[in-house]
């Protein structure tokens, strides 16, 4: 029932670009995010604390270990520290290099045992909960949205936004702001310790730490743009996917499979073109940071090792412990690189992730809304207009009263604004000017939930799910029995066919009903629509797809479901027309006419016209069934 947007209007969500919020908004309203899981977070970073502090320990107990058998060999005294003391002076050299040896071993265990209490604390925070959980906001936030943001937006961008975007805002939480919390730490660390065994050899082991940084920044400012580009080739790429399984019937018929291949391959080629661009720079940059670091190595053994031999310098707690300690400065140096990709990442799907949770939800219940268990079914349209945003309008000042229980059709040309007038009685969209009533009540002031189940609606496509025929009639009202499907059934003139289905009512469907024929599937719409028992019934163009025969049979029903309902039909055969009880016509957003069949019949203008070639064309189709005319 929607009418299509005009093609130059502004989509709901902006293309990737430079505009929108800055990367210290995001990173703000990120870490706003992972706020909500702060016990979680705190528990990861409290195993990553400990897990530290085994690992100091272990290096600290291999530099006594070393400096100990010196000790024994040639006399040098061992360096004071708190493990030194510790060690039994009763003890014989094997015994306490056992205990050494068991003390590491120990700490080794417990390492692993906590790596892996890691793993699991970090993919049950970022899988089991921040993922499931923002994933079901997006979700949540989809389903509340207007009609207006999906004529705006593409299929294939809202599901890359819900799946893999979210999964970027996964990476920020598990490998930039946890990971980032580790290596301030760590590093913090590490300097501590490292100046408490040597200022002199620290300052001078970091001293290539300033060009780390500005080599860091450049290499974030140069691969933002490309991983926004990245993303929009891939959306684009999954578009073509998209659009080609939903056309595959047009493609074979046509045989176009060759030129499909050949779009889909371009699409891909541009993805992968992008991302060896990106992967370039991030192979670049990676070794560039690993040679840096490697200068740290070259000049702790240049200047520790003359420390070492001026004797100003331990070999054991001094100089291999520096190493140790060096050697994961330099680890998790190396990290940011990953982590920087990781930020490009996770920024760029976070940005489009909050594009749908901060799209405004224009239609909605108001805090006071009013209850409406049932309605009578008056509606009233009182100079209604409605635009697309950015459009120009597709209504102008409509004023219509339907009284309750009263059939109205409605006639007019494609894009005549037929579908959007009923589309304003559900609020899928809210005028842009006027009011539109229902038993004399702001449509608007009305509760949402309430409103739209005293309406059953027919869509001019019929969608149905991949799950039972009994399922799909009742999607509306769960609850109904088997008795009241088949009786919507049976008005929609749908039995006869569902009970040669290979199990009947429970027979599964497939995607989108497409084991159906197009008039089957609009019968099973209708009885979805008819078993609401609905004040009002909204049937846009039910019967378009279905044949003339099939159509008695449908009218024939709906003439039960319809008396007592206000019921409006969008429509272009006689048949359908004749059967209300008064007809509006629209002439670009306008209504040109109004009464009843033989009211404008007698008059000239758009319906006598129409009407005109109908009659034309049905006494030439029985000319030829009786054999008087040619084809």
């Amino acid at each position: 029932m929607q009418a299509s947007p005009p093609a130059a209007m502004s989509p709901v969500i902006p293309a990737p670009s430079g505009a929108g919020p800055t990367n210290g908004a995001l990173v703000r309203r990120l870490f706003a995010l992972a706020w909500r899981y702060r016990v979680h977070c705190l528990q990861v970073l409290a195993l990553q604390l400990a897990l530290l502090t085994m690992g100091l320990s272990g290096l600290s107990l291999t530099g006594v270990g070393i400096d100990y058998i010196k000790h024994q060999v040639d006399g040098t005294p061992l360096a004071s520290s708190p493990l030194t003391l510790l060690l039994p002076t009763t003890w014989t050299p094997a015994q306490v290099l056992g205990l050494l040896a068991a003390l590491i071993l120990a700490l080794a265990g417990a390492r692993a045992y906590l790596n892996f209490t890691y793993a699991v604390s970090v993919n049950r925070l970022v899988q089991q909960r921040l993922v499931v959980d923002l994933r079901g906001e997006v979700y949540d936030r989809l389903q509340r949205l207007s009609f207006r943001f999906f004529d705006a937006n593409n299929t294939s961008s809202i599901i890359t936004r819900v799946t893999s975007d979210v999964q970027s805002v996964r990476m920020f939480v598990d490998q930039v702001m946890i990971q980032s919390v580790i290596m301030v730490v760590s590093l913090s660390v590490y300097v501590i310790y490292m100046v408490n065994l040597s200022p002199a050899l620290t300052v001078a082991c970091l001293a290539t730490t300033p060009v780390l940084w500005a080599l860091s920044v450049w290499h974030t400012r140069r691969t933002q743009p490309e991983y926004a580009q990245n993303r929009t080739l891939v959306e684009r790429m999954v578009q073509v996917f998209v659009e080609s399984l939903q056309g595959i019937a047009v493609t074979k018929a046509f045989g176009r499979e060759a030129e499909d291949r050949a779009r889909f391959e371009a699409a891909n080629q541009a993805v992968l073109a992008q991302q060896q661009v990106i992967f370039w720079r991030v192979s670049l940059f990676s070794p560039a940071i690993g040679f840096l670091t490697r200068i740290n190595m070259m000049v702790l053994l240049g200047y520790g090792g003359w420390l070492v031999i001026q004797g100003r310098l331990p070999l054991g707690t001094g100089l291999v412990v520096f190493a140790g300690l060096l050697e994961q400065f330099s680890g998790q140096v190396n990290n940011v690189a990953t982590i920087i990709n990781s930020v490009q990442q996770s920024l760029i799907g976070a940005k489009r992730v909050f594009e749908i949770l901060d799209a405004p939800e224009e239609v909605r219940s108001l805090p006071v809304a009013i209850r409406c268990p049932r309605l009578r079914g008056e509606v009233s349209f009182e100079r209604v207009s409605f635009a697309y945003q950015g459009g120009q309008p597709v209504l102008h000042d409509i004023d219509l009263h339907v009284p309750a229980g009263c059939c109205v059709a409605i006639l007019g040309a494609t894009g005549a604004g037929k579908s959007t007038l009923m589309s304003l009685v559900p609020r899928f969209f809210d005028p842009t000017a006027g009011t539109v009533r229902l038993d004399g009540v702001d449509a608007r002031e009305l509760h949402l939930d309430d409103l739209r189940r005293n309406i059953g609606v027919v869509f001019q496509e019929s969608f149905l799910f991949s799950n039972t025929v009994a399922a799909n009639i009742a999607f509306g009202h769960p609850e109904a029995t088997r008795a009241q499907v088949e009786r919507a059934a049976r008005i929609a003139a749908a039995h006869e066919f569902i009970v040669q289905l290979p199990r009947g009512y429970d027979t599964v469907l497939g995607e989108s009903g497409n084991s159906l024929s197009g008039g089957q599937r609009q019968r099973l719409a209708i009885a979805r629509a008819v078993l609401l028992e609905p004040a009002i019934l909204l049937l846009d163009d039910p019967t378009a797809a279905i044949d003339s025969e099939t159509e008695q049979e449908i009218f024939t029903a709906l003439d039960r479901a319809i008396a007592g309902r206000t019921t409006f039909i969008v429509a272009h055969r006689l048949s359908t027309l004749r059967r209300a009880d008064f007809i509006v016509v629209l002439e670009n957003g306008r209504i040109v006419q109004r009464g009843t069949h033989d009211q404008l019949m007698r008059e000239p203008g758009p319906y006598l016209h129409v009407a005109s070639l109908q009659l034309v064309d049905n006494r030439e189709l029985q000319q030829l069934e009786l054999g008087e005319g040619r084809p």
